[in-house]
């Protein structure tokens, strides 16, 4: 008995293309000052937690410049077998024949006639050794029949395939991305921060301060500008 019967036959023919092109160009200013104090007391008594921050900040970001992205793409994709095979148009003897303008069912040679005489005479032989062999047969394979009847009928339950999968697929699949793209950017980021944290927790008579000032000057100038291009021809044939 078979659990698994599985026959695939799979012919693809796949054509996969994906130019990609990318321009990027950028000039950035960044800062970030940060400025923290913390003063805790926990299961304290008596005490007094202060957190002083002073952050005085001057940031001057000036940018001068042309960020300036060109992306050009040509593509010339050319995807035009549509035949899943190896691509030729004649094959097997039915197209070597038609290629060679000689038709498949042509007959070559000639009868051999001794042969025809020699299966004449075994012929007769064998006719004489199935008539012998019919009446020593005659009983025995009776009584085998029967009981090879019995037995079939039985093991005919058990025969056969519980899964039978038969996958046949042919895929001819053509596929183009092409993909183009540019980036361009001209960026000014300031970020100050300032934190004071003062805290009391489970205490008796205790003082918790924070204080936290922050001076922030903060000149941001961009003299420039940011131009993205992006040009694609794509010539697909499929």
């Amino acid at each position: 008995m078979s659990i698994l019967d599985l026959n695939a036959d799979l012919d693809l023919a796949i054509d996969a293309a994906a130019p990609i092109d990318l321009a990027a160009a950028a000039n950035a200013n960044v800062a970030a000052p940060i400025d923290a104090a913390v003063g805790a007391n926990i299961l304290s008594s008596g005490s007094t937690a202060q957190a002083l921050s002073d952050q005085g900040v001057l940031v001057d970001q000036n940018v001068t410049a042309d960020a300036t992205a060109h992306a050009t793409q040509d593509s010339a994709l050319d995807q035009g077998n549509d035949v899943v095979d190896n691509g030729s148009a004649a094959t097997g003897d039915q197209g070597a024949a038609a290629a060679a303008g000689t038709p498949s069912g042509a007959t070559v040679g000639t009868p051999d006639t001794a042969d025809a005489a020699g299966v004449t005479v075994g012929d007769v032989g064998q006719a004489a050794g199935d008539a012998t062999n019919g009446a020593g047969s005659a009983v025995p394979g009776a009584v085998g029949d029967a009981t090879n009847a019995a037995g079939g009928a039985t093991s005919g339950a058990l025969d056969g395939n519980l899964l039978n999968v038969n996958v046949d697929l042919d895929a001819d699949a053509d596929i183009a991305a092409p993909i183009n793209g540019a980036v361009a950017a001209n960026a000014n980021v300031a970020a100050p921060i300032d934190a004071a944290v003062a805290a009391n927790v489970g205490s008796v008579d205790s003082d918790a301060v924070a204080v936290s000032q922050q001076d922030a000057i903060i000149n941001q100038d961009i003299d420039g500008s940011a131009e993205a291009t992006s040009a694609q021809q794509s010539d697909i044939e499929q």
